[in-house]
């Protein structure tokens, strides 16, 4: 018995497994849907039509057409997903996230920066500390040097709980350098 020959020795690409069709060398859909991803073609060609996805893969530049499928099957895979919003839905979900991320952020920051003065008025306080200054334990700790901020000086009788120059709970923000 005499088996025939085959004159295309390559499997065809999901897409034309998928239409049925014969996968021809110059096929359009080979190099972005390989015969080992049949759901991605299969996502594609419920949501667009494999007629579509062919119109916009040769109007569109060779070197962008990668780009295009992974698009295309990216929104795909999301409409069977959220047939309603698909991408829009999956991107305002981490808008979100981020939303509520952002705001537990700032909160840890502001309970950074509370713990940070709360030390620095222990510290301020404690026996031998000279009164008129901030004490941080270093050897800058009398200095106009800010070491959680390099970038900003203060006089060395600054309190930040007051607002002032230490002991002027009276009046606010004044500093005398």
């Amino acid at each position: 018995m005499k088996m025939a020959s085959s004159s295309y020795s390559n499997p065809p690409c999901a897409a034309c497994k998928f239409l049925r069709r014969k996968c021809l060398p110059d096929c359009v859909f080979a190099p972005y849907f390989p015969p080992e991803e049949p759901q991605k073609f299969a996502n594609v060609h419920k949501i667009f039509g494999a007629s579509n996805v062919s119109k916009l893969l040769n109007e569109v530049h060779p070197n962008q057409r990668e780009d295009a499928v992974n698009s295309l099957a990216y929104e795909a895979e999301a409409r069977m997903k959220d047939p309603v919003y698909g991408c829009v839905g999956a991107i305002s979900v981490l808008q979100r996230q981020v939303i509520r991320l952002q705001k537990e952020l700032d909160a840890t920051n502001a309970d950074l920066m509370r713990h940070a003065c709360n030390e620095m008025a222990n510290n301020s306080t404690l026996p031998g500390a000279n009164p008129g200054h901030n004490y941080s334990g270093s050897p800058r700790g009398s200095s106009r040097f800010n070491e959680n901020n390099p970038g900003f000086y203060y006089p060395s009788n600054y309190n930040p709980w007051s607002g002032g120059p230490s002991g002027d709970h009276d009046q606010g923000g004044g500093s005398s350098v």
